[in-house]
């Protein structure tokens, strides 16, 4: 597909446009100038940020010049939440909050070339802005009776919470936003999520208020959700971060390897990069064999690769793979080892003793007694090791770098036991 378009809707990312013959147009003609922006209302962007991030650079790879914002500005009001007001931020923690986010996005873009890249921060426009010019010049524009019907407004109002002034001018200040883009970098385009629709297009508004002539557009993406109802990019633990000391790269790899067969073909087309061919590919390999889970293991790879490079993926791949006894458990460096482990039930001791104790401590059995079945019947293993007699132990030497143990019962039964003594 040549067509950037053509490709963005075979790839489910095309959810909602303004004028699309005009923006097929302008696309064509290009390079055209676009932007997405990010708040730092967190620490870590999360995987639910990997459309943006991704779609960003899918348009930058068709020839196209990417602005990445970071809202230091907006990031300190915060984007109405659905069901509540969010708790504000100082505006030194948005600051760090602004660096780390920038360095997380950086790696997916190009800065180079003639359609270099560029990082930008709302701050700069907003922060020397006073509150009479902000009215003025931004805010005589914009129509109250149709702020009101934006979605995030809408559906705030109509709760218990309702809305605060502050949080209902967030729109405001994602239009002056565009705006300010198109001013200074010529930019026409926006990217988001189809949940920002109502703040896209404020946007749009503006700038054919204040620059008539101008030819500009609003691109957005579906919102990724789940076959079973529950939240793209949540587990039980909370958000998958891209942060690596918020998720570690183990748990990020195991979550699209977890990914429901009935998901994994619409993730893989919005969040791969592979071809077309090789995309049909592993959605017939999941029709015919599930049980193999290829796509969702291509996926792993990819995005694991993506965002936490390529020497992290494969000490992730090769700890996978090690505690299910393909690979040496010793040979994995100790961060790679806990991380992989804290995805396992788990126990802390103070002393070894023998293994029977131990797979009774942990859960992978409900009595000694069943303990001891495993042991006979040749299903115990600690460290990959198969244990042969019933009342075998544990010495300290066993310990992997001096603490962990990894228990496992049959094929595909888990646990990891602790050592604090």
């Amino acid at each position: 597909m040549t067509d950037i378009v053509d490709e963005l809707k075979w790839r489910g990312l095309f959810a909602l446009s303004t004028d699309e013959d005009a923006l097929r147009k302008a696309l064509a003609d290009g390079p055209v100038t676009f932007y997405c922006g990010f708040d730092p209302t967190a620490a870590s962007l999360h995987v639910g940020h990997l459309v943006q991030v991704l779609t960003m650079r899918r348009l930058q790879q068709a020839g196209h010049r990417p602005l990445a914002l970071v809202g230091g500005a907006t990031g300190q009001i915060g984007d109405p939440r659905p069901t509540a007001e969010r708790t504000l931020n100082d505006p030194e923690t948005i600051a760090q909050w602004v660096g780390r986010l920038r360095s997380q996005i950086e790696p997916f873009l190009s800065f180079e070339g003639e359609n270099a890249a560029v990082m930008v921060n709302n701050l700069d426009w907003t922060a020397r802005m006073s509150a009479i010019e902000f009215l003025r010049d931004i805010g005589k524009h914009f129509r109250v009776n149709k702020m009101l019907t934006k979605d995030s407004v809408a559906r705030r109002l109509n709760s218990d919470a309702g809305i605060s002034y502050t949080e209902f001018s967030y729109q405001l200040l994602q239009g002056m936003d565009f705006l300010e883009l198109y001013r200074r970098y010529g930019c026409v385009l926006q990217t988001g999520g189809s949940d920002q629709w109502g703040n896209l297009t404020a946007g749009l508004d503006l700038i054919h208020r204040l620059e008539p002539h101008a030819s500009a557009h609003v691109i957005a993406t579906p919102l990724m959700t789940k076959a079973d109802g529950t939240k793209f990019g949540k587990t039980e633990g909370g958000a998958v971060w891209l942060d690596p000391e918020m998720t570690t790269p183990y748990a990020f790899y195991q979550f699209w390897l977890n990914v429901d067969d009935r998901d994994i073909s619409t993730y893989m087309r919005i969040l791969s990069f592979r071809s077309v061919a090789e995309l049909e590919e592993l959605e017939r390999q999941t029709e015919e064999r599930p049980q193999a889970r290829a796509a969702q293991r291509a996926l792993a790879e990819e995005l694991t690769t993506l965002v936490h490079g390529a020497d992290q993926c494969a000490a992730v791949i090769n700890a996978s793979k090690a505690l299910f006894g393909q690979g040496e458990l010793a040979e994995l460096d100790e961060a790679t080892l806990a991380a992989a482990l804290s995805e396992l039930p788990h126990a802390r001791v103070a002393e070894l003793g023998q293994v029977v104790d131990l797979f009774t401590e942990v859960g992978l059995a409900p009595s000694k007694s069943a303990a001891r079945r495993t042991v006979k019947e040749g299903g115990a293993y600690v460290n990959n090791t198969k244990v042969t007699a019933e009342d075998a132990e544990v010495a300290r030497e066993e310990l992997l770098h001096g603490r962990w143990l990894v228990l496992r019962r049959g094929k595909k039964n888990l646990a990891a036991i602790q050592f604090t003594g």
